[in-house]
């Protein structure tokens, strides 16, 4: 059995209760895991007789309440030279994130040490919606549809523009859409319990309604490049309502999910815009899928789906399963601390 020690926030200006609760969704039968989100008390474990050391530092573009803060960088600074005597390794965590968004926005402390990054990946926000909606008692009702889409935009990036821009009228029209904030949903498809839907802090919530009253969701996700894949709440939220999808999201997504045990729906229709590397070209596969998809009988699907559409409720809600993944992220960590 090895034993790990994980100081879970160097300064305490993150959410080191998630971070710790995520590492004890692990299945590893040979790793034991002591964590503490509290520095100053590090002086009441017995340190050398841990085989790993891990020191976490909060890492986000929201924490811009420290820039040109010289005290909390001073302070930063005297305890990671005092953990790394110790010998503790650094992980910068920012799992609300993916790779690309770190690389692109900046992040805050601005501080150079020797780490390891934690995004989000595939394991993140699975394992926040498995928390958050695991006992929820949810009533979705397949039997009559208004819209053919449903399809959400908040933060307004280039790629959902160009989709946006790329929609024709005909599928708006007939889509239940936002452009947050100038074009919101209807009030009877907003969440109830929200007054004036915020910017932050509520888009893991799912209201039946709007999936009760849409065939398909065309989900726009956090990234269509072709680098780290990162699956958000964005497509948890139709695999919980059993709804079927199209992703506008990182090329290779689909098959991302069908390697951590998803399903998708190429036996139905054309998923072929997963394949497209050129981002441009994939919005144009998808544009015209969703035009066949206009076409096609929507209570054939639905009843020819639904094994899948069960499959995947089923495997999101499978601890086992999410397991698997949040032991790949752990085992990131663990290879690079292993190779200092």
């Amino acid at each position: 059995m090895q034993r790990n020690f994980i100081l879970t926030d160097v300064m305490k200006t993150g959410y080191h209760v998630d971070l710790e609760e995520f590492i004890n969704m692990h299945s590893f039968p040979d790793q034991s895991f002591d964590m503490t989100g509290e520095y100053y008390t590090l002086h009441n474990y017995d340190l050398d007789s841990y085989d790993r050391r891990i020191a976490v530092i909060d890492y986000r573009h929201t924490n811009d309440r420290i820039h040109n803060n010289e005290g909390f960088i001073n302070e930063l600074d005297n305890r990671c030279k005092l953990l790394h005597s110790q010998g503790f390794h650094f992980v910068k965590a920012t799992p609300w994130e993916s790779l690309d968004n770190v690389k692109n926005f900046q992040c805050y402390p601005e501080y150079e040490i020797e780490h390891t990054n934690w995004t989000g990946g595939v394991s993140w926000f699975w394992f926040y919606m498995y928390r958050k909606h695991l006992n929820n008692k949810f009533i979705f009702d397949h039997n009559e549809k208004f819209y053919d889409f449903l399809y959400l935009n908040k933060q307004g990036r280039e790629h959902r523009k160009k989709l946006l821009n790329a929609l024709p009228q005909s599928i708006l029209d007939k889509s239940l859409y936002s452009n947050w904030p100038t074009k919101k949903l209807d009030s009877k498809y907003e969440l109830p319990w929200a007054n004036n839907y915020p910017f932050r802090g509520l888009d893991q919530d799912i209201y039946e309604l709007p999936y009760n009253h849409s065939k398909f969701s065309l989900v726009s996700e956090t990234n269509d490049t072709a680098n780290e894949i990162f699956v958000t709440e964005k497509i948890w939220k139709p695999i919980i309502a059993q709804q079927p999808f199209v992703v506008h999201g990182n090329h290779l997504y689909l098959q991302k999910l069908k390697e951590i045990g998803f399903k998708t729906f190429s036996q139905y229709f054309d998923e072929s815009y997963d394949l497209e590397l050129d981002p441009d070209k994939r919005i144009s596969k998808i544009v015209n899928l969703c035009e066949n998809l206009q076409k096609i009988n929507w209570k054939d699907l639905y009843l020819q789906s639904q094994s899948i559409r069960k499959h995947n409720y089923e495997t999101f809600f499978n601890r086992e399963k999410l397991s698997e993944q949040v032991n790949k992220t752990i085992n990131l960590i663990f290879k690079f601390v292993d190779s200092r």
